[in-house]
């Protein structure tokens, strides 16, 4: 079992967020993980920068942790081939490190580029399609493709990965969860009851991964405010409110999402949010996923006031309780 700590690319700029990936490595973390948002959530105290550029220097500035984003959707803004080739040269400055996770998107990072961001049919479509163009780059193929949604003509990487570069899916229900177990080599998972994603998401996963005889890799995250009280999280989740807003896949304008959360009584957002007061709490929050959901990788997404004094607080006490459960 691994540990990953979540870089917020929301909430903080990328300057800062290296300085947090290097100390996630140095206090006992095994991955670092950053969001591909070209929009945050809200617009007054936020950030939003990209994600691949940050990737290459973390790469540069650790040795050791692996490196995942969680999530960047390669069906809009992006052609699939060419998050094959960031994912590839992210692999190669890090040698061999990297992990690529994948979702199928938000209209924050899609419509304000003037992309209509459709349906779930046609988005897990393009997935399919971008699937097989992504393996097959990674793969050292040299790449033809026809498909409804994107084309290939002798598409190859020339700077390919030297790791396995394997491709994870986020998932937060069955319909994903089989569509990951059949295409991808990872499941990427947010656990709010653990008995409810165990039946409808892992277990889809796994048995369609297994009827293709597919391994399984299975990550499961949690968002959790770390706070003394009710203001204290207030103020931790304030470039996060709108993640809990309605319409937030559809809706393209932080400012609008920004609204809609200001508009919620505070409470009803704080009570869509695990709070906990102490790292005995925090460490029981995330304890389930160890023990019952039995994921291969924990990811460790804490708002706090503080977050480098987080990170180092979680490596301290967290990581060794959480390894010591995933060994009992």
């Amino acid at each position: 079992m691994k540990l990953a700590w979540l870089c917020s690319h929301e909430s903080y700029q990328p300057e800062v967020l290296l300085e947090h990936a290097v100390l996630a490595e140095e206090v006992g973390f095994d991955v670092v993980t950053g969001a591909d948002h070209f929009h945050p959530w809200v617009d007054d105290v936020s950030a939003a920068s990209y994600v691949w550029a940050w990737f290459g220097a973390v790469a540069q500035a650790t040795s050791r942790v692996e490196l995942a984003t969680s999530v960047t959707a390669p069906l809009f803004r992006y052609h699939p081939a060419l998050i094959a080739q960031a994912a590839a040269t992210v692999d190669r400055l890090s040698n061999g490190r990297f992990i690529l996770g994948v979702g199928t998107g938000e209209a924050i990072n899609e419509a304000p580029l003037g992309y209509e961001f459709p349906g779930y049919a046609e988005r897990i479509a393009r997935m399919r399609e971008a699937l097989t163009i992504m393996h097959g780059l990674l793969a050292g193929e040299k790449l033809d493709f026809d498909g409804e949604y994107y084309q290939a003509r002798t598409a190859k990487l020339y700077s390919p990965p030297i790791g396995r570069a394997p491709v994870w899916m986020a998932a937060g229900g069955p319909k994903s969860a089989t569509f990951a177990g059949e295409t991808c080599e990872g499941l990427i998972t947010s656990v709010k009851d653990p008995a409810d994603t165990v039946a409808n998401i892992i277990t889809p996963y796994r048995e369609a991964a297994r009827a293709r005889g597919a391994d399984t890799t299975v990550m499961a995250t949690r968002w959790v405010v770390l706070a003394g009280s009710d203001d204290e999280a207030w103020e931790a989740l304030v470039s996060m409110r709108g993640l809990r807003a309605p319409g937030r896949l559809e809706v393209a304008d932080p400012m609008v999402l920004r609204e809609r959360a200001d508009a919620m009584d505070r409470q009803e957002i704080l009570g869509k949010y695990t709070i906990v007061r102490d790292l005995d709490e925090l460490t029981d929050a995330y304890r389930p996923l160890v023990t019952d959901v039995g994921a291969d990788y924990v990811a460790i997404q804490v708002a706090s006031a503080d977050p480098a004094d987080t990170i180092r607080r979680i490596g301290a006490e967290v990581l060794p309780a959480l390894r010591e459960a995933a060994d009992s």
